[in-house]
């Protein structure tokens, strides 16, 4: 490259660079400079610069709506890449398709697609590159409403921001922006708070009202979700002067549906329907179809609040059809649910009894679909964890071997050392006998390590499924038809409890941090516990309670107990303080007097962690617990077991919900 050319390179750069950072103020017009900056292209122009450009224009296109020219836009780039055989630029490209499965529902491929593209950039020397498909990665588990996945992927993206060597800054402020988003998706606004104000702090140094739109809608939709309702408002108001300052029609839209959503939560349906009438015209006018989608379901539910159902289905029926075409059950549960409130609310009791079913059939699956996958992971890491402790012990047995041999041919010297030499013989027999002695006490320590590491788990020193599964085995075998009437008043109790949030645990402090986290909760558990009772480590995070001759007035107070123990501090590592709850599902044995030789303890222990998953689903931080059958067991346990929410819902079984304690962080 000559040095006239070098400069020119060097020139268009900085005039880019200088028209992105114009775009973060003022989108129109940097659209305008964009497309004058292209129009002087020609072949002989940089290709990196022509690639950076029609990025910048893509953007710019999107933001002002246009979203048939930001696709061109995006079309040019794949042909220019193909045409210089850029793989990278390439595989980058087909995150479309990505999206576009992910925008059918189809979110497994959407992955496998990104997969493909992640095995094309493997190794590839631009973190820019990198940052952009872990980018996607997170957007597309967030979509699947994957959260710990998407969490550790953004959280990837955010640490590539410190390889740049370009616009880092701005960079870094956009990934905290895409992380508060997340953690409000999550259910956690406080986070959501907490990343949007170092955001902010950050601002200070880029001039860009798009980030300060984009943190302070953040910020409101936290704020609204914590109910601190006026403060939202004011964050709104001032997100949308920020959107404007910056010309983006598309936010602006946003900001106006969200204000108009804030009105709803406060029935002030009147200004409710006005602001979304406001979002639909901003949304109109730049075709954006999800915009428009967003506007319509609030001025339906806005009037809807006003008594006028009928009119306001007409609204909320393109927006119901698409959450259903797109598969997002979580999304399409939510809205029904408001619909039914809605009917509700007007007193058309049959319509609303209609979404009502509509919505427990959805919450029934998405019950079913989370606790099956969570099982499965369980499952997968306890087998894990057998292999391992199987290796352990193989390991030790091969100790006590070569101390037996070792034993065996030091007794034989002893012998032979004998029959030669008698006094001579008799100071080598006392030397070797203490050293036979030393091997034996030795051997007698690995005797005992093997006992004791066969029933306890190694981290926690608490016991292991081993152990506990060999005490209901004697219990099994001794089960009889009388235990109904022996245990009736004073039965045993089991507890099963899993660590909330365990896997963000460990992506935001570390391994180290997660382990630190399990003994502390083992300890705390030893001293909520009575000295009757046995606390074990079931396997990962969960955790298990038997606690033997506990009537039922004790059994709460245990549980409550357990909860207080484990949530009311957090656990200090290092300088870090980490909030820690539990869930938990809890049952009496023999349960509300069926014979064990029906409902044994396995099938205890299945009831519990259902009610263990059904406590995650409904919140976390909670102990839902199986009182007595209010049906005939005969008919209770089939469905119990073939739909638990369900039976529980169909007044079944009575149950009781114990809260636990809100975390001091």
């Amino acid at each position: 490259m000559s040095a006239n050319v070098h400069a020119d390179v060097k020139a268009d750069l900085a005039r880019l660079d200088a028209i992105q950072l114009l775009s973060e103020q003022d989108n129109q017009a940097a659209l305008k400079q964009l497309k004058e900056f292209y129009a002087q292209f020609n072949v002989e122009t940089d290709y990196q610069v022509r690639i950076d450009t029609l990025r910048e224009l893509s953007a710019a296109y999107d933001d002002a709506g246009d979203i048939a020219a930001s696709e061109r836009s995006r079309a040019e780039i794949l042909q220019l890449a193909k045409a210089k055989n850029d793989k990278e630029v390439v595989a980058l490209m087909q995150i479309d398709e990505a999206f576009r499965l992910r925008d059918a529902g189809k979110f497994d491929l959407a992955i496998a697609k990104l997969d493909e593209i992640a095995k094309v950039l493997k190794g590839s020397v631009r973190p820019e590159n990198l940052m952009r498909l872990e980018i996607t990665y997170g957007v597309i588990y967030h979509g699947a409403s994957k959260f710990e996945q998407a969490l550790s992927h953004h959280l990837e993206a955010l640490r590539l921001t410190d390889q740049l060597t370009h616009r880092k800054a701005l960079s870094k402020i956009r990934r905290l922006d895409t992380l508060a988003a997340l953690y409000l998706s999550m259910q956690n606004p406080e986070q959501t708070l907490i990343v949007s104000n170092q955001a902010m702090v950050l601002s200070g140094q880029v001039d860009s009202p798009r980030l300060i739109a984009r943190l302070r809608t953040n910020q409101a939709m936290a704020l609204g979700d914590l109910k601190r309702y006026p403060e939202a408002l004011v964050a709104y108001e001032r997100a949308l002067k920020a959107a404007q300052d910056a010309n983006l029609p598309k936010m602006e839209a946003l900001i106006l549906s969200n204000i108009a959503d804030l009105h709803l939560r406060t029935h002030d349906f009147v200004r409710a329907e006005n602001m979304a009438r406001q979002a639909l015209k901003k949304a109109e006018l730049i075709q954006d179809e999800l915009s428009i989608l967003n506007a319509k379901a609030n001025i339906g539910f806005a009037v809807g609040g006003q008594g006028k159902v009928t009119q306001a289905m007409e609204y909320l029926a393109p927006t119901l059809q698409h959450s259903r075409d797109q598969g997002d059950k979580a999304d399409l549960e939510a809205f029904v649910g408001e619909i039914s409130r809605m009917y509700e609310h007007a007193k058309m009791y049959k319509e609303a009894l209609e979404y009502t079913r509509e919505q427990q059939k959805i919450s029934n699956e998405l019950f079913r679909a989370d606790r099956s996958k969570t099982v499965a992971a369980l499952q997968e890491q306890f087998d894990a964890d057998q292999r391992k402790k199987q290796i352990e012990l193989l390991a030790r047995e091969n100790q006590i071997k070569d101390a037996d041999i070792k034993n065996s041919r030091l007794q034989q010297i002893v012998t032979l050392l004998g029959a030669i030499l008698t006094v001579m013989g008799g100071i080598f027999i006392y030397m070797l006998y203490r050293k036979v002695k030393l091997t034996n006490e030795r051997l007698e320590e690995v005797n005992q390590q093997l006992e004791f590491h066969s029933v306890r788990d190694p981290l926690t020193g608490l016991f292991n499924r081993r152990s506990f599964l060999e005490m209901m085995k004697d219990r099994t075998e001794n089960a009889s038809p009388e235990r109904r009437e022996e245990d009736g008043d004073s039965p045993d109790c089991l507890m099963i409890m899993d660590i909330d949030h365990f896997k963000h645990i460990n992506d935001t402090w570390g391994h180290t941090a997660g382990d630190a986290v399990l003994v502390e909760v083992a300890k705390r558990l030893r001293s909520a516990v009575r000295d009757t009772d046995m606390t074990l480590r079931w396997g990962g995070e969960e955790f298990l309670i038997f606690a033997p001759n506990t009537k039922p007035p004790q059994l709460m107070t245990l549980v409550e107990r357990v909860l207080k123990s484990i949530g009311s501090t957090p656990v200090i590592v290092g300088n870090n303080m980490i909030p820690v709850t539990v869930s938990a599902g809890y049952i009496s044995l023999p349960f509300s007097g069926i014979p064990e030789t029906v409902c044994n303890w396995e099938k205890a222990m299945q009831l519990a962690d259902m009610a263990l998953y059904l406590g995650k689903v409904n919140g976390r931080n909670r102990a839902y617990g199986l009182l007595s059958l209010l049906v005939p067991y005969e008919q209770a346990l089939p469905e119990l077991e073939r739909d638990f929410s369900a039976a529980i819902k169909q007044g079944m079984v009575e149950i009781a919900i114990v809260q636990g304690p809100q975390s001091s962080t």
